[in-house]
């Protein structure tokens, strides 16, 4: 879903513009008016009770599409302390020739995440340091198409060739054929892209040559509004890092700036982050985070960034918590976590990260043309919902979507065609993009 800014949201703004008479009354409102009279003339106008619900619920977990991430494969994955899970993906795990595709491996992948009733994300990657690309064989064994190797992180490492038209057109390919498959597939909740080192956007070590070993900017910017008009359900993620004006066209580029793309930081809570990361997340939009999802990974640096990140003052003098409020985090891949803190700790961490709604008003009315459900709920939490997700009572869904709600912000939600009997346990968050057995908690304490 690309979320409108709270200004221009249809969710804000459900009706259009009423036009006035000089008295100024809306000549919508005026047969509606004259309608009521005349029903009371009758004696027919419409009896209505209004009363308070009773509403009484708790968050006690790790919301869907937040929280800490354990890495697909680890031991301890199978616990309910996260809500999400990652995964690398090789472009040749699923291309087997030019304009085919098998993605049975992806799907495999999905499968065993969500019998864990967690969701996916994946970055899908070329470049790996030891590894060879994952640049499928058809087109690496072409003759026009000529690799680079060299050290990087002192290994031999393989660099696509992306002065090659194949590999140009092969990526645009796959995430049209990826978005067609999976846009709106509640198995996956990010999806991660890029190029260079971990498709992280740079080469810091290694042969960096943009139009060789990385792709050119005109490239980039084709790429970039590529994704942009594949995906509508679907959050895509590129790296802080390509705010490097050096190598990328993004940053300064209104044009660029204005795409759907949501951002990772995969060396949260470094000693230097408020020195280099903060400025490439501020270059990339300070207010992003309001349409489009932020996360990453805590830093690898040392050891202590690694053992102290989920500290009370965190690896550097900064929490978790308070790095996850001003950087509007969502969720934080910590897969050494589990070494350093217990599951609980890892619980309550994921659970200061992205949304957290609380109901603060709900109010029954009755009439012989039926009840309504009248709600009003805040975002306490550090981030919006980037998906839809509605108030339902008895699958009748409200008018309005919790997507895009912002932390502090409260909206009004409507729920029409109620049954005549309506109960505060009745009342539930619906949402498409989450598995069946997962559940978008709230919190009401309402007499």
């Amino acid at each position: 879903m690309n979320l409108p800014t709270p200004i221009d949201s249809p969710m804000l703004h459900p009706f259009p513009p009423l036009r006035t008479t000089a008295f100024g009354l809306s000549l919508i409102c005026l047969p509606l008016i004259f309608s009521v009279a005349a029903s009371a003339q009758d004696g027919n106008s419409p009896s209505e009770s209004r009363s308070n619900l009773p509403l009484h619920s708790i968050i006690d977990g790790v919301q869907p599409m937040t929280g800490i991430v354990l890495w697909h494969d680890h031991d301890q994955v199978a616990t309910d302390a996260i809500s999400l899970e990652f995964r690398y993906c090789g472009y040749d795990e699923v291309a087997t020739g030019p304009g085919q595709w098998d993605f049975s491996k992806v799907e495999q992948i999905l499968d065993d995440i969500a019998s864990r009733s967690h969701q996916a994300i994946l970055r899908f990657r070329f470049v790996y340091p030891g590894k060879t690309t994952t640049v499928p064989a058809f087109i690496r064994d072409a003759a026009d198409y000529q690799e680079t190797i060299a050290k990087s992180e002192g290994k031999p490492t393989h660099f696509c060739d992306w002065s090659n038209p194949a590999l140009q057109q092969f990526t645009l390919d796959f995430y049209t054929e990826f978005a067609k498959r999976y846009d709106s597939d509640p198995r996956i909740a990010f999806v991660q892209t890029g190029f260079g080192l971990w498709s992280e956007y740079h080469i810091y070590d290694g042969p960096m040559e943009l139009g060789k070993t990385f792709p050119a900017a005109e490239y980039q910017s084709k790429f970039l509004r590529h994704l942009d008009g594949q995906f509508d359900s679907l959050p895509w993620m590129i790296s802080i890092d390509a705010a490097d004006d050096e190598f990328t066209p993004i940053a300064g580029n209104d044009s660029l700036l204005a795409l759907h793309f949501g951002l990772f930081d995969d060396s949260f809570l470094s000693k230097s982050h408020s020195k280099w990361n903060a400025k490439n997340w501020a270059a990339m939009g300070t207010d992003r985070w309001q349409r489009n999802a932020g996360g990453g990974e805590f830093s690898y640096y040392n050891r202590r960034d690694q053992k102290l990140a989920l500290a009370k003052s965190g690896p550097n003098g900064v929490s978790v918590e308070t790095s996850s409020r001003d950087f509007h985090v969502s969720f934080m891949i910590g897969n050494d976590q589990p070494k350093y803190q217990p599951m609980a700790r890892i619980r309550e961490a994921g659970m200061a990260m992205g949304y957290r709604f609380r109901v603060t008003q709900a109010i029954l009315s009755k009439s012989n043309l039926g009840t309504t459900l009248e709600l009003e709920a805040t975002n306490e939490g550090v981030a919006p919902l980037y998906r839809d997700a509605f108030f339902a009572v008895g699958g009748n869904r409200s008018q309005q979507s919790l997507g895009g709600l912002l932390p502090g912000e409260t909206r009004a939600f409507t729920i029409e065609n109620l049954p005549g009997t309506v109960t505060g346990k009745d009342l539930q968050i619906e949402c498409d993009a989450i598995l069946p057995d997962q559940a978008i908690q709230f919190f009401a304490d309402l007499k």
